[in-house]
């Protein structure tokens, strides 16, 4: 790719969101207001006359404190929102289909039972039917659980790719993933019926043999399947077992029923011991990293979680719209093309808001315009170079095979090759090499993913955000709330083991990118700190209306009273806009903030602990893998828009205490009002205590109205209730 010719035809163009010069002037009108209130509270702070106020106001300017600080964070990704085009029809005219470059794409899996092998199967037919040269395109499939039933599988999809990926070509099928395909078209040809009934036999095989629990003699193939599974002994754990790596299609030396060739496909699964460190997805990613170089050393590499196949077969002649870019200083500092993440299966109002538009969608454009965005672990196409140092000074591996400018002449399937790659894939291979510090996917947080882009960004590595229209990739988003939030609890821990590291965006990363990329970072690091003022916010000023205790302006000081207004409308008002600019609706709106809402008061809570525990040597945490299987019921009360509960947490513990304090605040509030004419003092504090309970509502519902088995369990709500009863005794104490 390094000698590319210049090109008369532009691959890609990138614009200005129009929302642009809006941010820009709101963010300081809205930053005159942030400073005023700080104002307001150090001016309540000098003129306190009781303690109680003093610690009252003290607390409520520490949560404002941090309100500021996240939104000036926020405000750095809002400055210049950047949307990109491509131009695949020049590309097409730049380059012949021959000088395309070779593409190796990982997939990682670590659990048969949480991430079904037929979600790994779709996966992997959907980027193994990518409308390039198939002879350049190498699937590596990262088995961490070191699962004979995924082995199984994959040699079923290889069977039947022999069918499908010609089907695919011949019809012009644009959802390569044969489960979504058969979902989504319901009028089929005798052709279609065909490879359908295939894929129904490949399907129930798949599932039969994971619910038994084993591969049966009679599902096997002859000798050289046999084969293939004799590394399974008695011996044989997830977490205690030797190397693992099956070609199961060889662009060599397999074809498809009409005679071509067909990619490879190579099933991985690295060695495991029990006194090894394992380093989770990351050191998995290492392997393949290691292992993919000794076998075809593609100079693009695709990540790809299990669950989130390909959409769109045209997907990787996007990202090679930049990758070949004809400016050689555009293209030798790109790190890699991140696709957003967009998920199927989610009900038409996101109760649980696990679109993460903000996340994967808003953020992202801003991060496009200043240094390029985060990557978010899956539909990233690399440049193997980043993985080994920075663009001005590479970083060599310990074996010169391993390195990305290596060419690898000898057959795939070669003694010398896969002894290598055997090699490489060893559980103490890294010890004591660069491996995870300065060359691959980073160690050092259980969010992987964004530490690594992160830390690419710091060593002067760029990337770029393709969104195009029709989405590159579709996954699966949990469907029950206690999954989400203990995911987004692991997200926590991660982000805050980077931002107390040596590595932290406000120090280390202005430093080295910039100012704006270094908040617009920080933004992301301190997140769990949301839980702080949503904390305060959801109790503080509630228990104090009950003790007829106000702690917010009267609506008559009109200019303390409409700041407090203009702040909390601004705020909601801009990250609505920024919604709708994405695609998004208001019920889907509401939800999203509800469930942010519910993370402060819950996940960010419990990693912040967790991470205290684990720093102060209490306890320690691991890696828990999100559950990709749908309970049927589950999955219907989720299409019917009823939140899930049915199992008690302790994070559900603390939101219904919110839910109990602020609906009897607001009664006991408007009982002070109608009984005393005092609304002038407290229409805030009812105000927020009604916000409040309007959010809360599924949570009231799930209490007393429901009878199904996602209702709020029994235990939760005494505990809650029993709690919410020592608060109030103990604010009533404090406040008196």
């Amino acid at each position: 790719m390094e000698e590319l010719r210049d090109h008369a035809f532009p691959l890609h163009t990138v614009k200005p969101m129009p929302q642009t010069n809006f941010n820009r002037i709101f963010a300081l009108v809205y930053a005159c207001a942030i400073v005023a209130l700080l104002c307001y509270h150090t001016k309540t702070l000098f003129y306190s006359t009781t303690t109680v106020s003093f610690y009252v106001t003290l607390t409520m300017f520490v949560a404002d404190l941090v309100l500021a600080f996240m939104w000036a964070s926020t405000q750095a990704l809002r400055m210049r929102p950047v949307h990109r085009q491509q131009f695949l029809e020049n590309l097409e005219k730049n380059m012949k289909r021959s000088e395309y470059p070779n593409i190796d794409v990982f997939i990682c899996t670590a659990d048969p039972y949480k991430e079904p092998p037929i979600s790994v199967v779709s996966t992997a037919l959907s980027v193994m039917g990518y409308s390039y040269p198939r002879d350049k395109i190498s699937v590596y499939v990262s088995d961490d659980g070191g699962s004979a039933l995924t082995l199984f599988a994959l040699m079923e999809a290889a069977k039947f790719a022999n069918h499908w990926l010609p089907f695919c070509e011949e019809n012009n099928v644009l959802e390569r993933s044969p489960d979504a395909y058969f979902k989504s078209n319901q009028s089929f040809s005798s052709e279609t019926e065909k490879i359908k009934t295939m894929y129904e036999s490949m399907k129930f095989k798949i599932e039969t043999v994971v619910e038994r629990g084993k591969v049966e003699d009679h599902y096997i193939n002859g000798p050289q399947e046999k084969h293939a599974f004799d590394n399974w002994t008695d011996k044989f754990t997830r977490k205690d077992h030797p190397t693992v790596i099956q070609v199961l299609l060889d662009n060599s030396k397999n074809r498809d029923i009409t005679g071509l060739q067909m990619p490879n496909l190579i099933y991985v699964s690295r060695q495991k011991s029990k006194t090894s460190p394992h380093h989770f997805k990351a050191g998995a990613l290492n392997v393949l990293v290691r292992v993919s170089a000794a076998m075809t050393n593609a100079p693009i590499i695709l990540t790809q979680d299990c669950d989130m196949y390909s959409n769109d077969p045209q997907t990787p002649l996007r990202a090679l719209c930049y990758f070949c870019d004809p400016d050689p200083a555009f293209r030798s500092n790109l790190a890699y093309v991140q696709f957003p993440q967009i998920f199927q299966g989610i009900n038409k109002n996101d109760i649980y808001a696990c679109a993460f538009k903000r996340l994967f969608e808003i953020q992202s454009m801003g991060f496009d315009g200043l240094l390029g965005p985060n990557y978010v672990g899956t539909g990233c196409f690399f440049s193997r170079k980043a993985l080994f140092g920075s663009p001005s000074k590479p970083v060599l591996p310990e074996i010169p095979e391993l390195g990305p400018c290596h060419v690898v002449h000898k057959p795939l399937q070669s003694q010398s090759v896969l002894s290598l790659a055997h090699q490489v894939a060893s559980c103490d291979y890294e010890n004591p090499t660069q491996w995870g510090s300065e060359i691959g996917f980073r160690y050092g947080s259980l969010v992987e993913d964004f530490y690594t882009g992160y830390r690419l960004q710091c060593q002067g590595w760029k990337s770029i955000f393709c969104r195009p229209k029709r989405a590159a990739f579709f996954g699966h988003a949990p469907v029950c709330l206690v999954d989400l939030l203990n995911q987004q609890k692991r997200w926590a821990i991660g982000l805050l083991e980077v931002a107390f590291s040596k590595y932290n965006p406000i120090t280390f990363g202005v430093k080295s990118m910039g100012p704006l990329m270094g908040l617009g970072y920080g933004q992301y690091v301190f997140w769990p700190t949301w839980s702080l003022p949503i904390i305060t916010y959801a109790f503080l000023p509630q228990l104090a209306l009950v003790n007829k205790v106000y702690i917010f302006p009267k609506a008559s000081e009109l200019p303390w009273f409409l700041l407090y207004v203009f702040l909390f409308l601004g705020a909601y008002g801009q990250d609505f806009v920024d919604f709708l600019s994405v695609g998004g609706w208001f019920q889907s709106w509401w939800n999203d903030q509800r469930i942010w809402l519910i993370r402060g008061l819950t996940c960010h809570l419990y990693g912040s602990i967790e991470f205290l525990l684990k720093t102060l040597g209490i306890s320690r945490f691991g890696f828990n893998l999100t559950s990709k299987t749908v309970d049927d019921e589950v999955s219907k009360r989720y299409e019917q828009h009823i939140f899930e509960f049915g199992i008690h947490s302790p994070m559900f513990v603390y939101f219904t205490m919110a839910a109990f304090v602020n609906l009897i605040s607001l009664f006991r509030g408007l009982f002070q009002v109608f009984k005393d004419g005092n609304l002038e003092e407290s229409f805030l504090q009812l105000l927020l205590a009604g916000f409040a309970v309007l959010n809360c509502w599924p949570i009231y519902e799930a209490i007393a109205f429901r009878t199904d088995s996602g209702k709020m369990p029994l235990k939760t709500t005494l505990i809650a209730t029993f709690w919410a009863s020592c608060l109030y005794v103990g604010a009533s104490i404090i406040f008196n």
